[in-house]
């Protein structure tokens, strides 16, 4: 195309005849396409994105569609340039913005990604208009990379930074107005209102809003707030790992969550004390989401931690969530019984209360009564009767499964049993004739009957009701995009699934790293699971003074498979790998030579 016409601005007309000119597209496509008339929308596309839109048949490859990326690379090609895939985590937007005006960098169709030492990469959606260089040359005084984006990318990053930066300025001057709070428990919070960076709005609202929706583009579980001496940074824990998002200045942050404080229906005035809110969200999609929040004052100012929750987490099935095959029928039969107690054990963030709300989710029926005490309530689902502990009023968990044994139950979920008192009052319930669900923070499965026995409860009565135990942990799963089969050596693998003897599997897979998973290697989590049920023979070791290792080694031999050799089976078919699980599952020191 147009090689030598370098001071061009690209037209739709040009484009389709080089691609009919190549064989890609139909000549009568081309003419179709050049007669149609354009709505005001349309007309505001770029060529390459409105011929995208089209969704036209690529003569040469069989099957496939001219896509945005097919036709990017492909003038990318004839224009000389290299290919840049933005991914926003990893601009630097406080020092892109700075470069250039929004208005320059709209009217040039420019997007600066990266400020080096030496060089400065601006992506363009013009390739053949090089005028503006000379401009941005004089201010920077380095050397200029020009690179080609999808021109989609370019607009909607232009938009989102430029506005960001917009607002973190006009906050630190002061020019952001008070949001006013909310009061109403079930009130939505409505995303996605970043229009025009220039526009006079309050900024601090602009940031909130860009940030809970960036959060939840790049399936954030947790955003971080921390406040510094300097700069207070942000981040974000994807798939378990946090990762750096954004620095403000100390007076933004202190703003950003004052504004998220007001949001969580949390005392704002109050700095010295943590607290705990929650809001729940509205995208433009329609999509909810609900968000806990959490403060703690440190030597810099408040802390915040915000747990983000899917609502749509309990639609999802247990084969979703890596509970499958001879685990889930474990898990079910025990569930299905109707009383006695159910443990979730496992560190913060390790899926445990996921685990209790799908599992009650599917127990719910209309002939039960569900009924939760939970501290706090994480996800609000309306076939539970859920009731917040408060400790204010001495709302606690024993208070309030001893008020719900006069509701009538058939199913209760504890939060969390972390004293004597709760513990004795689930023991009470589920001997009682109700089903009893909770968690316990311990290392392993037959850890949670030690820890019972250590908080004081009789091992007669841990007999009676306990029904089985479930540790879990969430290991990232590997990208399916560019995961590559690979060789493992002996060593390797006895190192995994030591002391035990299972097979090793002639392939497994291993992380590469492409678009999709930010070259990580690895896209979203998946559980894997350690079932100890209570037959006749585990009961008869349960004493006041158990021996937790004999405990270990009759549950291993009556079918129980530990969180490594669980980890095993999805290394070996090819879904996570020997690194994740070594990194999340306890060592092989913890149990008794079978």
């Amino acid at each position: 195309m147009l090689q030598n016409e370098i001071e061009r601005n690209l037209d739709l007309r040009s484009i389709l005849l080089d691609l009919a000119k190549e064989g890609l597209i139909d000549q009568r496509e081309a003419n179709f396409l050049l007669g149609e008339p354009r709505s005001k929308e349309d007309a505001a596309l770029h060529p390459l994105t409105y011929i995208a839109k089209k969704q036209l048949d690529n003569l040469k490859l069989k099957g496939k569609k001219i896509d945005e990326m097919f036709l990017t690379n492909w003038l990318a090609e004839k224009a000389g340039l290299p290919i840049f895939h933005i991914d926003p985590m990893k601009v630097p937007v406080a020092k892109v913005s700075g470069l250039m005006s929004f208005q320059f960098a709209k009217r040039h169709g420019l997007l600066c990604v990266d400020v080096g030492r030496e060089e400065v990469t601006i992506a363009v959606t013009q390739p053949y208009l090089r005028q503006w260089e000379s401009q941005i040359g004089q201010t920077v005084q380095q050397s200029i990379k020009r690179v080609m984006a999808l021109p989609s990318d370019i607009e909607r990053y232009r938009i989102e930074f430029y506005s960001l930066s917009h607002s973190v300025t006009g906050a630190k001057e002061g020019g952001g107005n008070q949001p006013s709070a909310v009061t109403n428990f079930e009130q939505l919070l409505e995303l996605g209102t970043l229009k025009d960076p220039e526009a006079n709005d309050a900024h601090i609202v602009n940031i909130v809003d860009w940030l809970l929706n960036y959060a939840f583009d790049q399936r954030a579980s947790d955003i971080h707030i921390e406040p510094r001496r300097e700069l207070s940074r942000m981040r974000f824990r994807i798939d378990g790992v946090l990762h750096n998002i954004y620095e403000f200045p100390p007076s933004v942050t202190t703003a950003i969550v004052s504004r998220l404080k007001i949001l969580g229906r949390m005392n704002v005035a109050e700095k010295r004390k943590p607290q705990d809110g929650r809001v729940k969200t509205k995208r433009p999609d329609g999509s909810e989401a609900e968000l806990r929040l959490s403060t703690l004052p440190t030597a810099f100012g408040e802390k915040m931690v915000m747990r983000i929750f899917d609502p749509e987490v309990l639609l999802r099935s247990f084969e979703d969530l890596g509970l499958a095959g001879d685990d889930f029928k474990r898990w079910n039969s025990m569930a299905q019984k109707p009383h006695g107690i159910l443990l979730v054990t496992g560190p913060t963030g390790s899926g445990k209360t996921t685990t209790l709300y799908s599992t009650l989710r599917a127990l719910a029926t209309d002939e039960v009564n569900v009924s939760t005490v939970e501290d706090p309530i994480e996800m609000v689902e309306e076939a539970f009767n859920q009731t917040q502990v408060q400790h204010n009023i001495e709302l606690d968990f024993a208070a309030g499964i001893r008020t719900l044994m006069r509701q009538d139950p058939d199913i209760i979920m504890v939060g969390e049993i972390r004293d004597l008192e709760t513990a004795r009052m689930a023991v009470q319930a589920a001997l009682t004739g109700h089903l009893v669900l909770s968690t316990l923070h311990t290392n392993d499965a037959p850890s949670a009957i030690s820890r019972l026995l250590d908080l004081g409860v009789p091992s007669y009565l841990l007999k009676s009701t306990v029904l089985g135990v479930m540790a879990q942990r969430l290991v990232r799963t590997l990208c399916p995009h560019c995961k590559a089969p690979t060789e493992i050596s002996d060593s390797d693998w006895d190192s995994l699934i030591r002391p035990w003897k299972v097979s090793k599997p002639k392939k497994i897979a291993q992380p590469v790293g492409c678009l999709e998973c930010r070259n990580t290697g690895y896209l979203g989590r998946q559980g894997i699971y350690e079932i100890l049920m209570l037959s006749d023979s585990l009961q008869e070791i349960i004493t006041d003074d158990c021996d937790l290792l004999k405990l270990r080694a009759q549950a291993m031999r009556e079918g129980m498979r530990t969180l490594r050799l669980s980890g095993a089976q999805k290394i070996a078919t090819g879904m996570t790998s020997i690194d994740e699980v070594l990194r999340v599952a306890p060592p092989p020191e913890n149990y008794q030579k079978k």
